[in-house]
């Protein structure tokens, strides 16, 4: 367990070096100011439209900065040759996974909270205010499902290039995000080879939908039932532990030699 803190310490490291957390107090405060200026058909003061532009671009933002800390993490390893000193420690490579996930995991949950309280005290200018338990839940299940996005750009970096790993983990995302929720629809009068495909799509892909809450904020509908949050962060549970675990299952036997390192 401290080798795997260790690792996700480093990763915080560095990000700081990088200036990473920079960047994303100048997008923080660029939401902030959009918000404020926010205007549409002259109903400035209506506290809902700020919610919902706002939460839209906190959404884009964690999913960007999950996407691109999480792929890079154990590709720069190899590229750089430290892979070789972290695996002779020795630590083992599921440690080394955990850690890297942990890191990537813990930096975005973060700056998700940022940028949450960017969006209230934005809102909170403009008149309006959060339900704090919705608030709560919807946090909490951003959170996981940003633990999700990391295990998965995670367990793609470990086949393929950081680029090609970086492209496919925002195009399983945003089409698990988008065409998930419209298959049952689309079923309707498909049959065949089509209709199998689409159902295997719906049940192998993680259903992002599910974690968005989105609408009861905005609408202020009120807290989800506590029953169906709990079974929602048990989903998330078990779908990044099986998606670490392909990680490992791709990474363990993974040879390296120092003639691949660019």
């Amino acid at each position: 367990m401290n080798q795997i803190l260790t690792l996700a310490g480093v990763v915080w490291l560095e990000m700081i070096r990088r200036k990473d957390l920079y960047v994303l107090l100048i997008l923080m405060t660029t939401l902030l100011a959009g918000l404020l200026s926010f205007d549409i058909f002259g109903l400035a003061g209506v506290a809902g439209y700020v919610k919902d532009m706002g939460l839209l671009s906190v959404w884009l933002l964690a999913w960007i900065l999950a996407i691109n800390t999480s792929v890079r993490q154990l590709p720069q390893e190899e590229q750089r040759g430290t892979l070789f000193p972290l695996l002779a420690k020795p630590v083992s490579r599921l440690t080394l996974i955990l850690g890297k996930w942990l890191g990537a995991w813990s930096i975005t949950g973060f700056a998700l909270a940022c940028l949450y309280l960017t969006l209230c005290l934005g809102v909170s200018l403009k008149g309006g205010r959060f339900d704090v338990m919705t608030l709560l839940q919807a946090v909490v299940l951003h959170a996981a499902a940003l633990g999700l996005v990391c295990a998965l750009g995670i367990t793609l970096s470990t086949r393929m290039n950081r680029d090609a790993a970086t492209v496919t983990t925002y195009v399983v995302t945003a089409a698990a995000f988008i065409l998930l929720p419209r298959i049952p629809s689309m079923l309707v009068g498909v049959g065949g080879m089509m209709n199998t495909a689409l159902y295997t799509l719906y049940y192998l892909f993680p259903h992002f939908e599910l974690f968005d809450l989105r609408r009861r904020l905005v609408h202020d509908w009120g807290c989800a039932p506590w029953s169906t949050v709990t079974g929602i962060l048990v989903y998330a549970v078990l779908l990044t532990m099986a998606l670490l675990s392909l990680a490992w299952l791709g990474y363990r036997k993974r040879r390296f030699s120092r003639g691949d390192i660019l």
